[in-house]
This record gives structure tokens, sequence and C-alpha cells, in this order.
């Protein structure tokens, strides 16, 4: 058992490939790192829906989600416990309308967008390239 339990955030994120191949990220308003889509999940909200809606509201993209590729836990770097799910998913259309809480975006090569990531996002592109190759 583990002495000291992990209290985190739940996020949730979508690893979206368009259909040239490509995945989505996105820069952060606040401090202008890249991640991918998605978002905190509401009290009582069904997770694939939370996902979607998270995803919506930042891109305005419709997605055809999947299954979850890659789940993981963390603490960031103000020490706070975080827990992450990622999805696959695809979309047919590249045109991204970003909310308030994103300035930039772009589409970029599985490999490349890995790299513009942290460690847990750029798993998940490393995941769901696996299941978007099969």
């Amino acid at each position: 058992m583990t002495e000291k339990p992990l209290r985190a955030t739940v996020s949730l994120r979508g690893v979206l490939f368009a259909p040239s191949g490509d995945v989505l990220v996105v820069q952060r308003t606040t401090d202008e790192g890249w991640e991918l889509p998605g978002g905190r999940l509401g009290a009582e909200e069904d997770a694939t829906e939370g996902v979607q809606r998270e995803i919506v509201e930042e891109t305005g993209l419709a997605v055809d989600l999947g299954h979850p590729i890659h789940a993981t836990a963390w603490r960031n770097d103000d020490d706070n416990g975080r827990f992450g799910v990622y999805y696959y998913g695809r979309v047919t259309e590249r045109a991204v309308s970003l909310s308030h809480e994103h300035v930039e975006y772009e589409w970029l090569p599985p490999g490349r967008a890995e790299q513009r990531l942290s460690g847990p996002q750029g798993r998940a592109v490393n995941n769901a390239r696996e299941v978007h190759e099969e």
C-alpha cells in the first residue's frame, strides 16, 4: 500500500489525428507551453463526454473519439497532483477555432508533436501513433 496517496486533478485530453496523419497541439495562453486539447473533468461528468466537451470548447472540432490510450499520474512543477487520461481521436477537419485558453495551434507529424509536448503527453502521442498505424 502507498503510504501517502496522490490527491490529484483529473485531466482528459485527446490525441487528435487529421486525415493526413498529423496530430494537433495547442499553445496555452497562460505560459505559452504546448499541450494536447482537453481539460478538467466536471463533477459527475462522464469521462468521454467530458473530453469531447473540452475538445469542442477549445478547438471547435468534432472528434470521432476512440478508447483511452494512456493514463498516468504525476506531480507538476508546483507539486500539485495530476492524473491524466489520454484518448485516441480522429477528425475530418483541420480548421481550428481556438478558445481564449490558447493562442496558437499546429498540426505536426506525430514524432514532432511528441517532442513538443511534456513527458506524459508525449508518451500519449507515441501510444496513439501505434493505434493509428494499425
